[in-house]
């Protein structure tokens, strides 16, 4: 029997996991979520686990590490991805959601299970020395400023910030068919995405456009303040171009903007070179195009939104852009000259703490065990590293709450690894991280002097992977 109750808060992708896998190992959950009394400034519903960027949760390839994340997420029982299966639209490699059918459903599990009490409400104060309560504080990169500066006070840590974008949507019935075809790269799997084809020519007009386009002023909510001080200017891999001035700080310094190197704005990358688009998110390489039999000099590739296929987002295509310049650029995209956008790309603040001063490997503060850190607020990047990071946090707090010593994901694991990186990482260069091999424990050095082929290296990191993760499940984590 439990004696501690667990509070989460957050109903986006990781507090409504964690409240289920707290709720099943028979804990009494009150999980709190700000919207609809409390907006944030990219969310546009209340529903529980809200998609706001794109709908992909990455590749099904087996022995990838997007797979093997979700591989271990599945054999460990993680409720939201079983949602995301269920509610799968064709994608090729990748897994896509319908992401209103997933928030409906994600729901409609938190509204069947007795234990989980729903409060519809901020919550501006963490209570650290409620000895009677655990909580897991999963309210994600915008996290509110009054929730967010409890946050500093009892860290007294300052928070990183970088700026996270959102891709356009289309509608599909206004997408000339003539002008664009489906295809997979170097045709694997099924043919889900539509792929729209440039010249050449097509290409430097549609790149002089987008480079000289009206990028939207950045708004006093984006502004960071002495919540979310950027604490690692000097990060690799950001050039010049990715900082720009905004308020001063309380020393009178200029604060910088930090783009999040994974997910650019498009013109930010097209800015780094006329040819850095084609080697990112329009690489047309692998993509013949049919009426040709060869390569378009580039593509734009949209992939299925939703189940009824009458909406389509354009993959890596955040943008910063004001919504008339979106609409004047994008149509230079071939078969998009008259389609119709139900999204515009934005951007927006993400905010995370600095998991390696102040948490531990089972996702507690360090200086408050009693409180907890999941999902991108904890410094993972992506839907599916969310929802991994608050499945193990709602495993732990009900061992916790059952009076029982939480044991981590086991290093050689996928979820292990992830959860290792965020606590271990270097401190002057941490950054939010997807889950990746470089993440993972290497092979014995016998096995990689042994065996040349990356691919090969990556079954047996796998296979390792999965065994020390069904072992740790084996030992009790059920």
């Amino acid at each position: 029997m439990t004696t501690r109750r667990i509070r989460i808060i957050g109903g986006g992708l990781a507090g409504p996991e964690a409240a289920l896998q707290a709720a099943k190992r028979g804990c009494q959950v009150d999980l709190y979520e700000m919207r609809p009394t409390r907006f944030t400034e990219a969310h546009q519903t209340a529903d529980f686990a809200e998609l706001v960027c794109s709908n992909s949760l990455k590749s099904e390839s087996e022995n990838t590490a997007p797979w093997l994340l979700k591989q271990e997420m599945r054999r460990a029982g993680s409720i939201l991805l079983a949602e995301a299966d269920a509610t799968a639209v064709p994608a090729g490699h990748a897994l896509a959601v319908d992401r209103i059918e997933f928030s409906k459903r994600v729901a409609a599990r938190i509204a069947d299970e007795p234990r989980i009490n729903v409060h519809r409400e901020e919550v501006t104060t963490l209570n650290e020395n409620d000895g009677n309560t655990i909580t897991i504080l999963a309210s994600g990169p915008l996290t509110s400023p009054a929730l967010a500066a409890e946050l500093q006070r009892l860290t007294g840590s300052e928070h990183l910030a970088f700026y996270d974008s959102i891709s356009p949507i289309v509608d599909a019935s206004t997408i000339d068919m003539s002008k664009v075809y489906f295809a997979a790269r170097y045709d694997k799997g099924t043919a889900d995405y539509i792929n729209c084809p440039f010249t050449k020519e097509e290409y430097d007009r549609f790149l002089d456009a987008l480079t000289t386009a009206e990028a939207v002023p950045t708004k006093a909510w984006e502004q960071l303040t002495t919540v979310g001080q950027v604490t690692n200017p000097g990060a690799p891999g950001l050039d010049s171009e990715t900082w720009v001035s905004t308020e001063p700080t309380l020393s009178g310094e200029p604060e910088k903007l930090q783009y999040f190197e994974g997910c650019l704005p498009i013109e930010e990358t097209a800015r780094r070179g006329r040819d850095t688009l084609r080697f990112g998110p329009m690489k047309p390489v692998g993509l013949t195009d049919p009426k040709t039999g060869r390569w378009p000099y580039a593509v734009v590739q949209l992939r299925q939104e939703n189940l009824r296929a009458d909406s389509y987002n354009l993959v890596g295509f955040q943008n910063h852009l004001k919504y008339g310049e979106q609409n004047r650029v994008l149509k230079l995209i071939p078969g998009l000259e008259n389609a119709t956008f139900l999204r515009y790309g934005q951007i927006h603040r993400n905010t995370y703490i600095h998991a390696p001063s102040l948490l531990t490997e089972t996702l507690q503060l360090k200086a408050h065990p009693g409180i907890m850190i999941a999902g991108q607020l904890s410094g993972v990047e992506g839907y599916t590293e969310s929802i991994a990071s608050g499945m193990l946090a709602g495993i732990y707090a009900a061992a916790i709450a059952n009076c029982e010593t939480p044991t981590p994901a086991p290093r050689l694991s996928a979820n292990g690894s992830l959860t290792h990186y965020i606590t271990h990482a270097e401190t002057k260069k941490f950054q939010p991280a997807n889950i990746t091999f470089d993440l993972l424990p290497p092979l014995e050095e016998d096995l990689r002097k042994k065996i040349r082929d990356k691919k090969e290296r990556h079954k047996l990191q796998c296979e390792r992977a999965l065994a020390a993760w069904d072992q740790w499940l084996d030992s009790g984590t059920r």
